[in-house]
C-alpha cells in the first residue's frame, strides 16, 4: 500500500518519469499556519543534481500545496501537495538494452513477478523520487512537533563504504559507548550538517575521507552504500505501544520501507549483544524537572547512560532516541554487469541513466521526515488515550498502582 500512519496518515503518489509526484496528509491539526516555505527546504536538502555527489538529474522540486490551507493556515482537511517531474527521460531505459534486462539487486524483476507489469523507466514507485511525498508530509509533521513539544530531529551521515565518523576501536567498537558520539547527538543541528555538504558528515575529516570514497566509485562507473544515523530529541515519556507496535518497530517500519535500506539498530544496537548486563544497563538517576516551565526544585527520573536509545518496552522514556539506518549501494550502475535477460538468455547490461553512485547524503532528510511521521502519529495516538481517559469517570472498586509522590 501507499498510506503511512494511522492518526496522521500520508499517502504517497507518482513515479520517477511521470509528470508528476506528491502526497495527501490527513491528520494534519487545523490552525496551524503552513506555506510552502515552510515544507521547501527539506524538498531542497533532498533534491537531485546538488552535486558531483548526486544523480545529475536536474529538478528543483518546488513544492505546490493544492489543499488543505487558506490564507496560509490549516483547515484539519486533507493537505494535499504536489511536485512536478521537470527533468524526466523515459528514453533513457525505453527501447535500450535496459528494457531487456532485470537490474541487479533492482526491484524490476519482484515488480514483474508481483503485478505482471513494470514501469520500464526509472523504476516506477521503487524508484527514490517517490519519497518526495515523503520529505513533503514529514516537513509539515516536523513543524507540528516543534510547535507542541519543542522536538528536534536531525540526522546526518555516519559512514560511507568502510569509512566512518567514529571509527571502531578497541575502547570504543561502537559509536554509542564514545563519549563524543553521544556528546554529538546532544548538541547536532541541521546548519551544522549542511555546512558539510555535499557528503553531510558532521565532521571534516571524515567528510573528507567520505567524499574521496564516493568519487572514487562514480569514476569507476560504480556505487557504495553507507548509513544515516538519526536523533529525536524532547520526546515525552510514554509513546509507543507496548506489544506489536512498539515505538522501535514502529521507526524500523518506516526505515525499512525507505528505498535501498537494508538495515536498522536503535541505541547499543548489534554491538550490544556484547556488552554485559551489568555495562548495558541505564541506570535512574534524579534531575531537576524543568519541563514546560515546571519548579525548578521538582525531580523528575532520567537514565544516567542511555544504551537503550530513548526506549523502554516500546515506550518513550525521555531520554533523546537515536538510531542508524544502512543503505547499500545503489543497484543501477554503468559498470558492464554480465546477468540475463527476461528471455533467458544471459548478456552483459552496461546501465544508462543518471543515477546516484551513493544515496546517503541525499538520505538525511528522508530518514528525518520517517522519524517526524512515526513520532507524531504515536503522540496523536497517545493524546486521544489520555483525552479519552479524561473523559470517562473512575471505575468503582478500583486501586491507582502509581507510587505515591
Amino acid at each position: 500500500m501507499s498510506t503511512f500512519g494511522e492518526y496522521f496518515r500520508v499517502t504517497t503518489y507518482g513515479e520517477s518519469h511521470c509528470r508528476s509526484v506528491g502526497c495527501i496528509v490527513d491528520g494534519c491539526p487545523p490552525g496551524m499556519a503552513l506555506t510552502e516555505a515552510d515544507i521547501q527546504p527539506q524538498m531542497t536538502r533532498r533534491r537531485p543534481g546538488q552535486s558531483a555527489l548526486t544523480t545529475p538529474r536536474n529538478e528543483k522540486d518546488r513544492v505546490e500545496i493544492q489543499s488543505g490551507t487558506e490564507f496560509g493556515i490549516t483547515l484539519g482537511t486533507p493537505i494535499g501537495m504536489i511536485v512536478r517531474n521537470e527533468d524526466q527521460r523515459p528514453k533513457d531505459y525505453g527501447g535500450s538494452t535496459m528494457d531487456l534486462y532485470p537490474r541487479p539487486s533492482h526491484a524490476d524483476f519482484t515488480y514483474l513477478e508481483k503485478y505482471g507489469i513494470k514501469a520500464s523507466s526509472g523504476g516506477g514507485r521503487s524508484s527514490a523520487r517517490e519519497t518526495i511525498g515523503r520529505v513533503a508530509a514529514g516537513a509539515i509533521a516536523e513543524k507540528y512537533l516543534r510547535l507542541s513539544h519543542d522536538i528536534d530531529i536531525v540526522a546526518f551521515v555516519s559512514s560511507v563504504g568502510n569509512e566512518h565518523l567514529f571509527p571502531p576501536t578497541a575502547a570504543h567498537p561502537n559509536p554509542t559507548t564514545n563519549p563524543e558520539f553521544l556528546k554529538l547527538i546532544e548538541t547536532i543541528d541541521r546548519p551544522t550538517v549542511d555546512s558539510f555538504a555535499p557528503v553531510r558528515c558532521p565532521e571534516a575529516s571524515a567528510a573528507e575521507r567520505m567524499t574521496r570514497v564516493i568519487e572514487n566509485f562514480r569514476d569507476q562507473n560504480d556505487s557504495i552504500g553507507g548509513t544515516v544515523s538519526c536523533v529525536i530529541r524532547n520526546v515525552p515519556v510514554g509513546l509507543g505501544e507496548p506489544c506489536f507496535d512498539k515505538l522501535e518497530a514502529k521507526l524500523a517500519h518506516a526505515m525499512l520501507s525507505i528505498p535501498a535500506t537494508k538495515g536498522f539498530e536503535i541505541g547499543s544496537g548489534f554491538l550490544g549483544c556484547e556488552i554485559p548486563g551489568s555495562v548495558h544497563n541505564d541506570p535512574f538517576v534524579a534531575t531537576p524537572d524543568t519541563r514546560n516551565g515546571q519548579n525548578p526544585d521538582s525531580k523528575r527520573l532520567t537514565t544516567k547512560t542511555n544504551n537503550s536509545g530513548g526506549i523502554q518496552g516500546g515506550i518513550s522514556n525521555g531520554a533523546s532516541i537515536y538510531f542508524r539506518v544502512a543503505f547499500k549501494p545503489p543497484a543501477t550502475i554503468g559498470q558492464a554487469q554480465t546477468t540475463t535477460k527476461y528471455d533467458f538468455e544471459e548478456g552483459v547490461l552496461e546501465a544508462k541513466g543518471r543515477h546516484d553512485p551513493c544515496v546517503v547524503p541525499r538520505a538525511v532528510p528522508i530518514v528525518e521526515a520517517m522519524a517526524a511521521l512515526v513520532i507524531t502519529d504515536a503522540l496523536m495516538a497517545q493524546n486521544a488515550r489520555e483525552t479519552a481517559k479524561n473523559l470517562l469517570p473512575p471505575l468503582p472498586g478500583t486501586t491507582h498502582t502509581h507510587p505515591a509522590s
